[in-house]
């Protein structure tokens, strides 16, 4: 991990477990430098499926992209992804990047990051939920509550 980038983990008093880490990304832009774009890093146990990726764009707020810790894991070793979000391992110039492609309906965008630490980030979030033990983080009830609240079905 270099001097840009920075990680943590902790375990609050109700138990849940989350990790982040603030990766410096560089975003491609064809016919001209990458630029610098910090971006952190979610996990949290009781959304063990998700990884949140905040990408500092010099507005007031970050601009949130939300995607599947299994695409990511799968995109460190091969092309991964189908839809908005794609994810591949190296270039033809440097095998220690992973590439981060993103669409939307305002533009794509295509991201290099450090693939030491994007790594390093997905097997601390397996060490919190191991792949496969998702199911057993989740709270189906509680889930099932917040769904059918007042106000957010239609109701």
């Amino acid at each position: 991990m270099n001097a840009e980038d920075h990680a943590d983990s902790t375990a609050s008093a109700s138990g849940t477990t989350t990790a982040s880490a603030e990766v410096g990304l560089r975003l491609v832009v064809a016919g001209h430098p990458a630029i610098p774009v910090a971006a952190c890093l979610y996990y949290r146990a009781d959304d063990p499926f998700a990884i949140r990726m905040a990408l500092d764009v010099g507005t007031d707020e970050p601009v949130e992209w939300i995607f599947a810790r299994d695409l990511l894991a799968s995109g460190l070793q091969e092309l991964a992804g189908e839809g908005d979000v794609r994810i591949f391992p190296g270039d033809l110039y440097d095998d220690d990047v992973l590439n981060i492609a993103l669409l939307s309906p305002s533009g794509r965008a295509r991201f290099k990051a450090p693939l030491a630490a994007m790594a390093a980030f997905v097997q601390r979030t397996l060490a919190i939920v191991a792949a496969g033990h998702e199911t057993e983080s989740v709270d189906i009830d509680r889930e099932l509550r917040e769904l059918l609240r007042p106000g957010l079905s239609g109701q």
